[in-house]
């Protein structure tokens, strides 16, 4: 297990390097300027500005010097901002990552529910409604859904009842969390759901499940003890992707409910050519993403013993 784990960390770093690469020597393949706006900036003005941001070096002399601030935790001074990047994203990603957690805690657990009683359930009305919930949640992008849940919950329903159940913006109390929270997860409920129904349909079709239901263990132990705890490692492979593109996937909705988290910044600093920006905040969501996945790799190999015996045979 430990060499599994130790070449996991490598494929991390490695992936991790080629991200940093890639979004620096693409950043600086866009067409424009940072500094030159809708006011014309005086050439000495200019010079001065492309030195204090390295601007003025030879482009493999920025990548270095880039690669160099990265391994000392430094991702650079926004641009835009005139602020370094780790201190905005420590400002604004604890709204960002609350939002996502709640999203993927709602979605993980739902989704799961849902995908084993449409698989116990199967061809009936159960099964019906979560297909058709997975079938709007895979088609309907989650600003989406936000747009309606804050038109009909938060308008609609204040309208007819006088009472506001749930707030349409903000960030501070735990009613103003439920409708965003959801709206973001609807997506990833539906994927986890559908996964979980599909596999679980596989499980239940197994030799040992028929061996189990012939020995008169009863429907409840046979689905909870021995079909769901091998159903659900296809979901665990998938959380860690799931996780990163809820949080990543958290801007427009941030925005439709004036979440002050990463959103606001990561959409200012395209529209702005904030380099550093730019490249701070693609590469932390990338670690984000590496180290989730590689979360769940381990956590897989504990869980499935085939892991074990694959990296035995290695």
């Amino acid at each position: 297990m430990f060499k599994y784990i130790v070449k996991r960390l490598a494929y991390a770093v490695l992936t991790l390097f080629v991200l940093s690469a890639l979004t620096f020597f693409m950043m600086r393949l866009l067409p424009g300027d940072p500094f030159i706006g809708e006011k014309a900036i005086p050439e000495t003005t200019l010079k001065a500005l492309n030195a204090k941001y390295g601007l003025d070096q030879p482009l493999f002399v920025q990548f270095g010097m880039y690669i160099r601030n990265i391994l000392q935790g430094d991702l650079g001074l926004s641009i835009h901002y005139n602020r370094p990047v780790t201190d905005i994203i420590a400002q604004a990603f604890p709204y960002s990552f609350d939002l996502g957690l709640r999203a993927l805690i709602f979605a993980t657990v739902m989704g799961v529910f849902l995908g084993i009683v449409a698989a116990v359930k199967r061809g009936t009305i159960w099964d019906t409604a979560t297909m058709l919930i997975a079938i709007i949640g895979v088609s309907v992008p989650g600003f989406i859904i936000g747009a309606l849940l804050q038109y009909f919950l938060g308008l609609k329903l204040f309208q007819w009842t006088g009472i506001r159940f749930f707030p349409i913006t903000g960030w501070s109390t735990f009613a103003s969390k439920i409708l965003p929270a959801f709206a973001l997860s609807f997506g990833s409920l539906a994927t986890i759901s559908r996964l979980m129904r599909t596999t679980m349909l596989d499980v239940l079709g197994q030799d040992y499940i028929k061996t189990a239901k012939s020995k008169g263990l009863s429907q409840r132990k046979i689905i909870w003890k021995h079909a769901v705890r091998n159903a659900i490692m296809p979901v665990i492979t998938v959380l860690g992707p799931i996780a990163a593109a809820v949080l990543t996937g958290a801007f427009v909705v941030e925005n439709i409910f004036s979440i002050p988290g990463m959103g606001k910044f990561f959409v200012l600093s395209i529209q702005t050519q904030d380099y550093t920006m730019i490249s701070g905040t693609t590469l932390f969501y990338g670690a984000f993403l590496v180290i989730a996945s590689l979360i769940v790799d381990i956590a897989y190999g504990f869980i499935d013993p085939r892991v074990k015996i694959t990296e035995a045979k290695e």
